[in-house]
């Protein structure tokens, strides 16, 4: 496991473990074995508890023990890699049968590997770091799909828009086109981010204004104004290339009406207020967002 992984495993959100057995006694042994590592450890002592856990806690790894009554192991670990919602949470079954027969009805449901009991510590540990390893291996890929995704499609749509806005056109036609051009990057910025969501707030529109200049190749980041009623977004290197941003300081608009979208697209009591922009020649962009 290298350096990044590492520092994930140990951040605010540790990665959660759900330990499912109908025996109190294998569940405390097992919680015991991982108690010194960074992991939020959660347990369900049947099928039926542990599916609706999955569903609530969301688990990155899951324990399951096999001989189970009601819902076993097998049929568990059936139901969660056929949910799409649930298909890359890896399956570490516990078994205390060892039977070849066994581990190839556990590989067909879609289990990612085997533990025999009664458990060993270090064998358990080692198999659960690994597979959360695989975990954040693919969280990653996800990430950096959703990523270049959101880069492609908002790139796609200013790769043919900025060539008009450089070219020496009015600036009414500039404010036409970019007014049609923020129009386009709205319509996407609501098909990736979740504007719907009760808890958004200033950090959420910070996060959200950094990330996009990001993706288009800035340096910018989001921090806590002065109180939590101020969120500050700052810019140290421009997404449009800081000389063409001076030669056209329409393209700092461009930035403020992005931000003004995603900001009253959060809440629409936020307001947006331009304190520096590179294009205007001062030495970073900087944009205060303000609640009510």
């Amino acid at each position: 496991m290298n350096q990044r992984e590492e520092t994930l495993l140990n951040e605010k959100n540790k990665p959660k473990v759900l330990i499912v057995d109908d025996m109190k006694e294998n569940v405390e042994l097992m919680e015991a074995y991982l108690a010194v590592e960074p992991y939020d450890v959660i347990t369900a002592y049947g099928g039926k508890e542990a599916l609706q856990k999955v569903r609530d806690e969301k688990p990155d790894i899951v324990l399951l023990d096999i001989m189970m009554p009601e819902i076993n192991g097998y049929e568990v670990c059936k139901i969660l890699k056929e949910d799409p919602e649930t298909q890359f949470i890896p399956i570490l079954m516990l078994t205390a049968l060892s039977e070849l027969e066994d581990r190839i009805r556990g590989i067909e449901v879609g289990a990612d590997d085997f533990l025999t009991k009664p458990i060993n510590r270090l064998e358990l540990k080692t198999r659960v770091k690994s597979l959360l390893r695989v975990k954040c291996l693919h969280d990653r890929l996800v990430a950096d799909r959703d990523s270049l995704e959101v880069k492609n499609r908002v790139q796609s749509i200013l790769t043919a828009v900025i060539p008009t806005l450089l070219q020496f056109v009015s600036n009414e036609e500039k404010k036409v086109i970019i007014n049609q051009m923020t129009g386009m990057v709205e319509k996407t910025l609501l098909e990736m981010y979740n504007f719907n969501d009760k808890e958004m707030d200033l950090a959420y529109a910070g996060n959200v204004c950094a990330e996009i200049m990001n993706q288009l190749g800035g340096t910018f980041s989001a921090t806590m104004g002065e109180n939590e009623k101020r969120w500050i977004v700052k810019g140290t290197k421009c997404p449009w290339k800081g000389e063409e941003a001076r030669k056209n300081p329409i393209l700092c608009t461009l930035t403020r009406k992005i931000f003004s979208n995603i900001t009253l697209k959060v809440d629409s009591g936020y307001s947006l207020e331009a304190l520096k922009t590179i294009g205007n020649k001062n030495d970073c962009c900087e944009f205060i967002i303000k609640a009510a």
